[in-house]
């Protein structure tokens, strides 16, 4: 079963508009672990707006599931915080200094002899190594050649055509959303790569999604999974997001 890692950024957003320690990051760690999450992901940034380093290294000595540190190996900083805290999995986004959010995949073509170097030093470390990626075959080939053990699918087009489909116009674009991702998904395992998926997914699109792609190993949901907690509590939405992948 596709496993559901919670990205419990925005818990960091909140507690850093106000100042002080509530709402308490480590804390959430803890709960969303006890709630049925399958593993915690947290995006440090270079300017700390939302998680902090700390908070990154205070949340590795809670965890009882599975760690994934996302970030831009483009700074030292964040190499270096991961060989420090040593997670179960790094995720390797190719942000933009002061990038509101992640919007795009890697170039595996381009960028594949810098990928290898940066990859290796993970691996080396003991630490699984994933890669952002577009649903493009191009791309999932040129990350097979990189040596990561995993890509994760970027999926905000899935999600937007999925919205689309969702309209009484009927089930078009939901299915030519979700079709280049079954396509690079089905690459990536021929190839024997592990498969993750994140951005914009939400209790409407989820299921769909790990149905079209059963053999999806992980989703890491974040913002939709918290704004649902507001009205849902954080135990119920984090069960509910779970249900969608049973």
């Amino acid at each position: 079963m596709t496993k559901l890692s919670v990205n419990i950024n925005k818990i960091a957003t909140l507690r850093n508009a106000r100042g002080g320690n509530n709402p308490d990051v480590v804390k959430a760690a803890i709960d969303v672990q006890r709630f049925g999450a399958d593993g915690v992901t947290v995006h440090p940034r270079p300017d700390e707006r939302h998680i902090r380093y700390d908070d990154v290294r205070q949340i590795k000595k809670i965890i009882t599931t599975e760690y994934n540190i996302e970030g831009n190996c483009r700074e030292q900083k964040f190499i270096d915080l991961v060989l420090e805290v040593k997670p179960t999995q790094v995720t390797l986004v190719p942000d933009e200094l002061g990038q509101l959010t992640s919007d795009h995949g890697w170039n595996t073509v381009k960028y594949k002899e810098y990928l290898k170097e940066k990859i290796s030093i993970f691996k080396k470390a003991g630490i699984r190594v994933s890669i952002f990626v577009d649903p493009v075959i191009e791309m999932v080939e040129g990350a097979a050649e990189t040596g990561t053990d995993r890509i994760e699918l970027y999926t905000e087009s899935y999600a937007r055509e999925f919205g689309v489909g969702s309209l009484p116009t009927g089930q078009a674009g939901r299915e030519s959303g979700v079709a280049p991702y079954v396509t690079a998904a089905a690459k990536a395992k021929e190839l024997g790569l592990g498969i993750n998926a994140g951005h914009d997914l939400d209790l409407r699109n989820l299921k769909y999604l790990t149905q079209n792609i059963p053999w999806l190993d992980e989703v890491s949901i974040g913002h939709a999974l918290i704004c649902d907690a507001i009205y849902l509590g954080l135990e119920n939405a984090v069960q509910l997001y779970k249900r969608q992948l049973g």
